[in-house]
């Protein structure tokens, strides 16, 4: 006999609903139940898996010991709250006391630290071919001839809710899902590993990408006034830093105006520009002066602008993009990042990439305005996730039936509030860490900073990274300590071959000059 159980599902649904509920008379009312259950739920132990290993970089064997594992955070009143999640590679044979020490993670937010431990950071990496898919195995690991293990030790962290991270006890993911709730849980990770692991006295720096940089720029100044924790130095990884300035399609003025100079690197790298421009400077330094004396300023007018001046700026958008002056006049001049990844290739059924503009992909829906996917992410991820996985579990001796969340969705559910410095206590409705930065250096005036961009990069663009910079409000002297280097790959710029190198190298110089 076939039994329907939905249909016996929802009958059983309907009698508990209707029915009565019979209980002793000594036995606790279901919510109280509910809540005794929960504080009586075990507490998972933490765990630590340990291995020696040595990898040659310049030429030299650089003997280091892995911990992977999680610490056990608790509140302020000493009761369990989280596993956190994280990867430790420290070169043996070192003074701790004077070794640099970085700690590193991506973004999302939502999003584990698996794509630089991978990708670039860690003493292994996947390999990946650029512009290819990466979807079919064997995945391989290298030994990682980038890696910065020469000058610092590493800790890559995953933030609650992704990774092996996660909430435990009476504690729920909500209070850590949010741009406050994240800066203060990783920035008591930070101060908790520096004192289980006797690193207090350590050179300390911070490396976040992408959402990370909202985190990083939280994070070094919350490290700084509630945990009294100066950094020598912190790393920007293609940061999104300031949710107004750094967002297209949202009616903003700077951020509609920001995108566009990555919208015109993509048309070039694309070739669906006529005439095409010889090489990619000298056109993007036009497009950035035509963006500063034409585009924004016609923005900035809106419905004041005169004929004359529209028809400039629709003349510009379509011969620095290759749309068409129609499909941006009836955008009103703005259009979305996802908007102009459609439209660029709609005409060869391609479309681009978010994360990298240089891939590019069969379009299903042809007549579709908004991606349904990301060439980039669908190309590169399964590698990052077999590779990782095979890594933690063959050479690092994780032993676990949990799930390594890469990507944990938690965005969806993000309180994107922020309680800048000058605030007065009231929370920002949307994040912008600049005041952060700019009060974190300000009180730590030797603290570095490096940025990172490529100039293909759509989710966060080169141009909002500019302007982001250029809106710090510190003196010019502390402008000195500001240093921003450009790739011409995308997001990650490090699947760029040509970029690895490079990157590498910017740390390791940033890491030397930021020590002492």
């Amino acid at each position: 006999m076939r039994i329907n159980y939905g249909m016996a599902a929802a009958f059983a649904a309907l009698f508990l609903l209707g029915a009565p509920v019979s209980r002793g008379a000594d036995a606790p009312p279901p919510a109280q139940q509910d809540k005794d259950d929960k504080q009586q739920k075990p507490v998972p132990e933490p765990k630590l898996w340990t291995t020696r290993n040595q990898i040659r970089i310049g030429g030299k064997a650089i003997d280091y010991q892995a911990s992977t594992g999680t610490l056990l955070m608790k509140n302020e009143q000493d009761e369990p709250i989280a596993l956190f999640g994280f990867t430790a590679y420290v070169r043996q044979g070192q003074d701790q006391r004077t070794r640099p020490i970085v700690f590193a993670y991506n973004g999302g937010p939502g999003s584990a630290s698996a794509w630089l431990h991978m990708g670039i950071l860690g003493p292994r990496r996947a390999v990946i071919e650029d512009l290819a898919s990466n979807t079919r195995g064997p995945f391989k690991l290298v030994d990682n001839e980038y890696s910065f293990l020469d000058r610092a030790d590493l800790v890559l962290i995953d933030p609650v809710g992704t990774g092996f991270s996660r909430p435990v006890g009476k504690a729920e993911g909500k209070q850590f899902w949010g741009v406050d709730n994240d800066i203060k849980s990783v920035s008591d990770f930070i101060v908790r590993y520096l004192g289980d692991y006797k690193r207090w006295g350590s050179p300390k720096f911070i490396l976040g990408e992408s959402y990370g940089g909202i985190r990083t720029g939280g994070v070094s100044y919350d490290l700084l006034t509630r945990h009294n924790v100066a950094l020598n130095g912190i790393i920007l990884v293609s940061p999104y830093l300031d949710f107004v300035t750094g967002t297209a399609g949202l009616n903003s003025d700077a951020g509609d105006a920001n995108f566009f100079s990555t919208y015109a690197a993509t048309a070039w790298y694309h070739k669906v520009l006529n005439p095409q421009p010889p090489e990619l400077l000298p056109f993007l330094r036009e497009v950035e002066q035509w963006i500063d004396t034409v585009y924004h300023p016609v923005l900035y007018k809106g419905a004041r602008a005169t004929p004359e001046e529209r028809q400039a700026a629709l003349d510009g958008l379509a011969r620095y993009t290759g749309v068409s002056a129609a499909y941006w006049d009836a955008a009103n001049l703005r259009m979305s990042e996802n908007q102009f990844l459609q439209e660029l290739m709609r005409a060869q059924g391609k479309t681009v990439g978010r994360i990298d503009s240089r891939f590019a992909a069969g379009m299903p829906n042809r007549i579709a305005e908004t991606t349904a996917f990301d060439p980039y992410a669908s190309a590169v991820a399964p590698a990052i996730v077999a590779a990782f996985n095979d890594y933690a579990r063959s050479e690092l001796g994780v032993v676990t039936e949990q799930k390594y969340v890469l990507s944990g969705g938690l965005y969806k559910d993000w309180d994107a509030s922020h309680v800048q410095p000058d605030s007065n206590g009231w929370k920002v409705p949307y994040a912008n860490v600049l005041p952060d930065i700019s009060y974190a250096m300000t009180m730590n005036p030797k603290m570095k900073v490096l940025v990172q961009t490529g100039y293909f990069d759509l989710a966060c663009p080169y141009g909002t990274v500019k302007s982001a910079l250029d809106h710090l409000n510190i003196t010019p002297e502390l402008r000195r300590n500001v240093q921003l280097e450009f790739y011409e790959a995308g997001h990650m710029m490090y699947v760029h071959p040509a970029s690895m190198g490079k990157f590498s190298e910017d740390i390791k110089t940033f890491l030397d000059q930021s020590s002492n």
